[in-house]
């Protein structure tokens, strides 16, 4: 409270110019005290006007007031000064380089609290006191301070610009509405706000209205991303245990076939050994007959040679050594064989069926537009080659698995379960999903172009078999002048420009599976047929040809 009444003392008794203590303090007729050294400096910069003003209120004064020292004044200050308290302001009232100054303020200046637009000055705490106590000017518009103040100045009038010009789209004063601009639409610069002021929070509107439907969709994107880890965390997780169960299940067998071929080893050793010293034991048999023949046959006694010799020639039955069957080290060999087809089976299901195992794109964003430029496109392209165990026997493949030939007579293909039996027809060993693009250029007749899921039945002639004809399929024919598209046997005729080269574009997750007509060198990209609709499974590209006709995914990177 002491403090309050203290920073009071200082206020009253200050300088509104030089905003210390007064000094010689002196009282102009309109009851505002200044230094009489301030007061002097401020209306001698004011005498080539001849009118002089108070610098709080601008209250005119002609001619110059003479002004005496007001001795009471001077006293109050002399007894503030004995209290050892100093007017000046804090440091951080004073204007800054950043800060707008006080233009009433003389030496060091104060920052300006209000700006006034009628009088286009910037006015500190201490000089802005008029605008709330004088009654004129308390009708001045007041706003934040304002380095540009003299912006609202017209340059040719040296007038405030409170008209606004339509025609010309510029703020104006009112000399100008007579002048310059004489015969425009003028308003004033209040009604050009206000309806400049509906057409911003009309803005404004639809800004925050953006803000919240960016909002949503970035909530629906969080949601996204943690659907997408939660279900890619589950699909390693789980895929962690079906791999330990196919290696458990793999070591298991290795285990079980190293356990039978152990046993059959110790069996046949076993047996091998038993049948050995069986021999053995014959050999030292032999061999001792052999020596006690041997021994009567150096008898020289015949009668102790007969007597002896019935006993000693009588053989026991030999071993059966006939009946041992001696293989050249190709004991194991078979077990060797099965497990390098059962490797060769395993691989075989894996090098098919990883493209579906592979993760396929995810797409987290928000479904994006169809490219309209191939090299849009092109940012999709696919890398494409033809399955040969998908294909008729009539089609020749070549470059690289990309080409296919009608050769109108069998070629030498190995049976497949895969294969198509009775239409000239083949699949792509990729599984297209995610967004994909690609190209094919044909030649001779006829050529469909066409995606199908894997499941599209193969053997018969029936429309369960035939690219187009069943609910599994899709296919632009491409017949020498003219198209038409084929889905679940129902023809659409298109219209379009004849090209040799067609482009696809599949979108997998939006449904969308769309041809083009590609021109030459221009590169134009001319719509030919879309269709929307939910795949289920993943796609394969297919063609089918008619006789000499050709079909060829195009290199595009």
């Amino acid at each position: 409270m002491a403090q309050k009444r203290v920073q009071l003392d200082r206020e009253t008794f200050s300088c509104s110019i030089c905003m210390d203590l007064l000094k010689d303090p002196v009282t102009t007729s309109c009851g505002h005290s200044y230094c009489m050294k301030c007061i002097k400096a401020h209306w001698d910069g004011e005498d080539e006007k001849k009118i002089h003003s108070c610098p709080q209120c601008r209250q005119s004064f002609k001619p110059r007031p003479f002004l005496l020292k007001n001795t009471m004044l001077a006293a109050l200050v002399e007894e503030l000064k004995k209290t050892g308290l100093q007017a000046a302001p804090a440091d951080h009232c004073y204007a800054g380089a950043e800060d707008v100054a006080c233009d009433v303020c003389t030496g060091r200046t104060l920052r300006a609290c209000k700006s006034c637009l009628q009088c286009l000055a910037s006015y500190c705490d201490q000089h802005l006191q008029g605008h709330y106590n004088v009654a004129p000017l308390k009708k001045h518009k007041l706003v934040e301070p304002s380095k540009k103040l003299q912006e609202n100045n017209c340059s040719r009038h040296d007038e405030v610009m409170r008209m606004f010009c339509r025609t010309d789209q510029q703020c104006i004063c009112y000399l100008c509405t007579v002048d310059g601009h004489k015969g425009h639409d003028t308003v004033s610069a209040a009604a050009e706000r206000t309806e400049r002021q509906r057409e911003l929070e009309g803005s404004r509107q639809n800004i925050q209205q953006r803000i919240q439907d960016r909002e949503k969709e970035v909530k629906l994107l969080q949601q996204e991303v943690e659907a997408v880890n939660g279900s890619a965390d589950k699909a390693v997780e789980d895929s962690e245990k079906m791999f330990t169960e196919l290696i458990r299940l793999m070591e298991k067998r290795s285990s079980d076939v190293k356990q039978q071929v152990r046993s059959q080893q110790k069996s046949e050793v076993s047996r091998v050994k038993e049948l050995q010293e069986k021999l053995e034991q014959e050999m030292a048999e032999l061999k001792r007959r052999d020596a006690e023949l041997k021994l009567l046959s150096h008898t020289e006694d015949h009668n102790q040679f007969l007597h002896s010799y019935p006993s000693l020639s009588a053989l026991s039955e030999p071993t059966h050594s006939s009946s041992i069957n001696i293989r050249p080290l190709s004991y194991f060999e078979d077990v060797t064989a099965a497990l390098s087809a059962v490797r060769d089976k395993l691989q075989d299901v894996l090098r098919e069926e990883w493209t579906n195992v592979s993760p396929t794109e995810v797409d987290v964003l928000l479904s994006a537009a169809e490219p309209t430029t191939r090299a849009g496109f092109l940012q999709y392209s696919q890398e494409i080659t033809l399955d040969p165990n998908t294909a008729d026997t009539l089609l020749l493949l070549s470059e690289g698995s990309r080409k296919a030939t009608n050769m109108g007579q069998p070629q030498s293909y190995s049976s497949h379960l895969d294969r198509f039996t009775n239409y000239p027809q083949v699949l792509s060993r990729e599984s297209l999903t995610g967004r994909c693009y690609w190209e094919v250029e044909r030649r001779g007749g006829e050529v469909h172009v066409a995606v199908a899921y894997k499941n599209i039945s193969r053997a018969g002639g029936g429309g369960e078999c035939r690219f187009g004809l069943n609910d599994k399929s899709w296919a632009l024919y491409c017949y020498k002048k003219s198209y038409s598209f084929l889905y679940n046997n129902i023809h659409t005729p298109v219209s379009g420009p004849q090209s040799s080269r067609v482009g696809v574009y599949l979108d997998h997750r939006a449904g969308i599976l769309s041809f083009y007509s590609r021109g030459g060198i221009s590169e134009t990209m001319t719509l030919l047929h879309r269709v929307q609709i939910t795949f289920t499974q993943p796609l394969h590209a297919g063609f089918w040809l008619c006789y000499k006709s050709t079909a060829e995914f195009c290199k595009l990177k």
